[in-house]
């Protein structure tokens, strides 16, 4: 591979429920080149190598993708280890058990999700390790091979050895493990090995979601990196992170759980990036496609994270329901998701109300104006009805809409409602925009933050169509929607360096020797980054690391991750006024306990550069056309625009239309508009 002037190519790629979408990025020129393709459910790889076909496989450096695969089998239960779980003598229903959680307080009928490993697959040994690491009965070795015979027979994909207080001391898991592997050739994984932290019912949780996954995971990134191999691609590939940043293949394969939420970091770490370029230090994401609306925080650049969440759980309203799902320790980008895409699904009640999803048309057979087969009304159908998406193609005029359809299928809902076609296409149009400000109001307002103080940033294939009404509702003022909004989540899988959490517990009020159990960790840290290095080309010498630690008042239940200070009394002061913040007060006269400790090993990778323009002057320019619209509550004949024809310092004001080859923004009545320097929408309430 020469290296000189030939040109460098990044790739991203990120499958979405609906569409699949690629950005390549050129290093020298700085130039983007994008391509949007619907999801195909049978062989994703295939469909991703075909996509990169536009690409020299000689140019490119860098392959980022972002999947929904490990998701995807959780909700549908499909594809999933055959797993067994070897625990304490006593301990064998604590997947069953729980924290107790019901979903639905007052639902007599509630059902708690099936455990990945039914009770049959569940086995015993004796042996105790006590909390603080001390052995107060030995493990039979005996004992532990006649489970190896029996799991040999049972034809499991994978067996998790989960043990109590392996956190504070994992001496029995290691020798379980070491010999079943004598007798048993499948994936063996231990729960200390997949987290370090005290609580067991989460932790052998996260340990029994991951072995669950790993097969289909690892077999899917084996066909995706021999499928570009066959085809010359010899660049690294590298997965989104649900926490924001991307791991290597290597790792994604051995802890899947990293990636359950892979799709929607993306987007968000995209966002973060663009705040940063803008100087926008209060961010509030929305993003807007085909099956769901997700809502975030960015603060001085950082988006929200959070270390623990419920794999496969319901939610409602933007609610995760606590209960629902597969409790999953791992970091995570904070986000509100509500049902509220583009393919949602319109249906009438029993009470002959009006509903939004969270049934979706998907891509198969998608809204009904694609004409691939689908009849019910989505949210797509009401937007061409009513002129605000082209009546007659998308994708840059790829794709070919049929107007009539979607008036079909709303004529239907119509009936039922007692309406007229038009305003039950309205009524669709009001009723999704309410369900997404909610998702707004619980990442903002829900947590003492004021929306009016951020800047809304809209993208998503939708979500640019819905961004001006969206600020109004939460009294925004100020909205950017980037270049190609409609991939930008793709965009955002460019943007971030490879990285991985480690933690350990110490549950100690003596905050002074945390310095000495980091350094400890930081050992470990750097011992596993070698072990990786070969296998992914991961350069673990140049690793960054940053150290964060969870905190709580002695005697409460859960905690309050901060960044690490090395003075005591200034990491008390830290926790006090945060624990304020969030709750609205603190407690000066408790004490400060430690629970964990955590490092994240960062390590950095090429990102792709925003290119700034000059603004030589500033024009309103002419439209491409005009049609008859409903914004801003009403039936309007409207300039419309085409994005692509948009230069640097181009403005003007609403209502109007904005159309680009990904997506269309619908600029409100009493709105300007004006195109920066990097070719982003920026909008204004007057």
């Amino acid at each position: 591979m020469s290296i000189g002037r030939s040109p460098r190519i990044f790739v991203g790629v990120d499958v979405g429920g609906t569409f699949t979408d690629l950005i390549l990025y050129e290093s020298t020129s700085k130039e983007t080149t994008v391509v949007k393709v619907p999801t195909s459910s049978k062989n994703i790889e295939e469909a991703i190598i075909d996509a990169l076909s536009s690409a020299d496989p000689l140019a490119v450096r860098m392959i980022s993708h972002a999947t929904t695969t490990a998701t995807n089998a959780l909700l549908t239960g499909t594809g999933l280890a055959k797993t067994a779980l070897v625990t304490n003598a006593g301990f064998r229903d604590v997947l069953e058990i729980g924290r107790q959680r019901r979903p639905e307080i007052y639902n007599l009928y509630s059902k708690r999700p099936t455990p990945l490993v039914p009770r049959k697959d569940r086995l015993v040994v004796g042996g105790r390790i006590l909390h603080d690491g001390r052995e107060e009965a030995p493990i039979s070795s005996p004992e532990i091979t006649a489970l190896s015979h029996k799991l040999a027979l049972g034809k499991y994909d994978c067996v998790v050895v989960g043990l109590l207080n392996s956190y504070a001391n994992p001496k029995h898991e290691k020798k379980v493990a070491k010999i079943l592997a004598e007798k048993f050739k499948g994936h063996i994984i231990t729960s200390s090995d997949v987290d370090r932290e005290y609580r067991e019912y989460e932790r052998i949780s996260t340990a029994v979601v991951n072995a669950a996954l790993i097969p289909l995971v690892s077999r899917y990134l084996k066909n995706l990196s021999e499928g570009l191999k066959r085809r010359s691609y010899s660049a690294p590939v590298y997965l989104m992170n649900s926490d924001g940043n991307v791991s290597t293949l290597f790792l994604a394969s051995r802890y899947p759980i990293s990636i359950i939420e892979s799709g929607p970091a993306a987007g968000v770490l995209a966002c973060a990036d663009l705040a940063r370029t803008l100087s926008l230090d209060k961010v509030a994401t929305f993003d807007m496609g085909g099956t769901t609306a997700k809502a975030g925080m960015i603060t001085e650049y950082e988006p929200d994270v959070s270390f623990e969440f419920e794999a496969a759980g319901r939610t409602h309203s933007g609610r995760s329901i606590k209960g629902s799902g597969y409790p999953v320790r791992h970091p995570f980008i904070d986000l509100a998701e509500v049902s509220a895409g583009g393919g949602t699904i319109a249906w009438v009640d029993e009470g002959g109300a009006l509903r939004m999803g969270p049934q979706s048309g998907g891509a198969e057979p998608g809204p009904a104006a694609y004409g691939r087969g689908g009849v019910l009304p989505t949210v797509t159908d009401a937007n061409i009805f009513l002129g605000r998406l082209s009546p007659s193609y998308l994708l840059g005029g790829k794709m070919k809409v049929y107007p009539e359809l979607a008036m079909k299928a709303i004529s239907e809902i119509a009936r039922n409602l007692g309406m007229t076609p038009r305003e039950s296409a309205q009524s669709m149009i009001r009723m999704v925009n309410h369900n997404m400000s909610k998702a707004i109001s619980i990442v903002s307002v829900e947590r003492g933050r004021d929306p009016r103080e951020y800047t809304l940033v809209a993208f998503g294939g939708a979500g640019p169509l819905h961004a001006c009404d969206l600020a109004e509702e939460m009294s925004i003022t100020n909205v950017v929607i980037p270049v190609h909004p409609g991939l930008f989540s793709a965009y955002g899988l460019l943007t971030v360096d490879l990285a991985r959490t480690f933690s350990s517990s110490v549950l100690t009020t003596d905050l002074s020797m945390l310095e000495a159990a980091y350094a400890r960790l930081e050992k470990e840290c750097k011992r596993a980054l070698r072990q990786e290095e070969g296998a992914s080309r991961m350069d673990a010498g140049n690793a960054q690391f940053i150290r964060s630690v969870d905190l709580r008042y002695l005697g409460q239940s859960y905690e309050i991750t901060l960044p690490y200070q090395r003075s005591g009394e200034a990491l008390k002061e830290v926790f006090h006024a945060k624990h304020k913040e969030l709750y609205g007060y603190s407690s000066r006269e408790d004490k400060v306990e430690a629970v964990n400790i955590k490092i994240r090993a960062i390590v950095s990778v090429p990102k792709i550069e925003r290119r700034k323009e000059e603004i030589l002057s500033e024009s309103q320019p002419n439209p491409s056309g005009k049609r008859e619209a409903w914004i801003s509550g009403s039936d309007v004949s409207v300039p419309v625009f085409v994005r692509e024809e948009l230069a640097p310092g181009n403005k003007g004001s609403g209502p109007c239309i904005i159309e680009e080859y990904d997506s269309t923004s619908v600029i409100n009545s009493k709105w300007s508009w004006s195109i920066d320097g990097y070719r982003n929408l920026i909008l204004s309430k007057e």
